[in-house]
């Protein structure tokens, strides 16, 4: 059984990995590959999405609040680490339990888009607002007009972003 990216969108993740193991003959396998978003949350006050805001950093911050109206313990997407992954399997019964796990920290990469009018329409996450709503949603029009005007700015000088992000990668066998 192969997962990508799909406990994120389960609550009770410990009662998908009895599951897993319901379904599964012996000596079958099991293979889930999950970010984990939590490890992002510590993300540098200057940034917004990898994107600098320095230059517009009170507003940024208010911008950065919509995205963490959520308590993190009831979040689905970011309610759990790598050590949550390990402890449910061996817990459903998995064993031969291996797991990969890779941290980037401010990592550069290219800006997926460098026009605000399609950047906007993006949402990190499907359960998540896009960033024209949650700009929207927090701030004056006058600090909109600011944080956007900023935000064009980078995106036109061609600055990469910095990516802050861990993955898990957790691989077991059903006895």
């Amino acid at each position: 059984m192969t997962t990508r990216s799909v406990l994120i969108y389960v609550a009770r993740k410990q009662v998908a990995f009895a599951e897993f193991f319901r379904v599964l003959r012996p000596g079958g396998r099991l293979s889930v590959f999950d970010p984990i978003n939590r490890f992002a949350l510590t993300e540098v006050a200057c940034s917004l999405f990898g994107l600098d805001v320095t230059a517009v950093a009170d507003p940024a911050a208010k911008v950065r609040r919509a995205y963490r109206n959520v308590p993190t313990e009831q979040d689905p997407m970011l309610n759990f680490d790598e050590r949550d992954l390990l402890r449910w399997a061996g817990t459903a019964g998995f064993t031969a339990l291996e797991l990969d796990y890779r941290a980037e920290v401010e990592v550069p990469e290219p800006v997926p888009t460098t026009d605000w009018d399609v950047l906007k329409k993006v949402a990190p996450n499907p359960l998540a607002p896009t960033f024209e709503e949650a700009v929207a949603d927090t701030l004056t029009a006058a600090e909109r007009e600011r944080f956007v005007a900023h935000v064009r700015a980078v995106l036109a000088a061609g600055t990469p972003a910095r990516s802050t992000i861990a993955k898990a990668y957790l691989r077991g066998i059903r006895p």
